[in-house]
């Protein structure tokens, strides 16, 4: 089954992030990705993360694929391309075979390694997503015909604890009118934000993967804490990692999983390319979401 048929009959499905090399060689991931075969439904790939310049997502969704057999999804961002650029890489994607999709409006490239690139920025990740949804329908930008549709299966990022959740909550109506049809979030440490969320969109056609995130100190949860918008901490758990560090953070993470087993339609997990933590938190069964 794809990750999208999974989906829909209710199959709690496991996501995990990676990121591309900075090389055009791509054994390194390719290692990775193998160790997770079988315990994972599909992997992401970014696109230029943190706008350091990376090995096209595409490309190398389409070579982890054809190498190691693992469904993948990519990252497209509104940053580097206009939107005739955007339109011809969504074509060759699916040209590819690489048709589950993560849109992003993407970081300033002031921030990567390029700090002289000029950023596009022609659309937001709305459009992106109406961008593809049009190719969906066998049309482009334009609304002159396609020789043949394309079959993305869409998807948005959202934060379940945005500072202002009203807002966050119609950004992603807007998303889901445009196309989009499931949804990973940022980190989830507080379960009942979880269930708040869950609640909030339980009459929408989306599916919603949380976002895990295992702390590995009690430096890095403070940090994700006081300086990372969107992610907070209970106290609780500042505290089990202050006393017992990563190997609490692996348990956080677990024990999370397990509830959400019981809330979302799955999770996404972002080990920071540490595969060792994935196997950690991984064992994949047939668990089928209550949803």
């Amino acid at each position: 089954m794809t990750l999208r048929e999974k989906l829909q009959r209710g199959v709690f499905t496991i996501t995990v992030e990676l990121d591309p090399p900075k090389s055009s060689e791509a054994s390194k991931t390719l290692q990775e990705a193998t160790r997770l075969h079988g315990s994972v439904d599909a992997i992401n790939i970014a696109d230029s993360p943190m706008a350091n310049m990376r090995m096209s997502p595409i490309a190398l969704s389409h070579i982890i694929q054809i190498k190691v057999g693992i469904e993948t999804i990519f990252h497209l961002t509104c940053r580097d391309r206009n939107i005739i650029g955007l339109q011809s890489e969504l074509l060759g994607a699916a040209a590819l075979g690489v048709t589950n999709i993560l849109t992003l409006t993407g970081d300033d490239p002031k921030r990567g390694d390029h700090p002289d690139a000029t950023g596009v920025f022609e659309t937001d990740s709305t459009g992106l997503i109406q961008l593809a949804n049009t190719l969906n329908q066998g049309l482009d930008k334009t609304g002159h015909s396609l020789d043949s549709p394309t079959h993305f299966f869409i998807g948005t990022a959202v934060n379940p604890d945005a500072k202002n959740p009203k807002l966050e909550l119609e950004k992603l109506k807007a998303k889901i009118a445009a196309g989009a049809r499931f949804t990973q979030t940022q980190p989830i440490y507080d379960i009942a934000v979880a269930e708040r969320f869950m609640s909030e969109v339980s009459d929408l056609p989306i599916y919603v993967l949380m976002g895990i995130l295992p702390l590995k100190s009690y430096k890095m949860a403070q940090y994700l804490h006081e300086k990372v918008p969107g992610i907070n901490i209970p106290a609780a758990i500042m505290e089990e990692m202050k006393q017992g560090g990563k190997e609490a953070g692996i348990a956080i993470a677990r024990r999370t999983i397990e509830k959400l087993k019981h809330i979302s339609h799955g999770i996404h997990i972002m080990p920071l390319n540490n595969i060792d933590t994935v196997l950690a938190l991984t064992k994949k069964d047939d668990t089928t979401s209550s949803l």
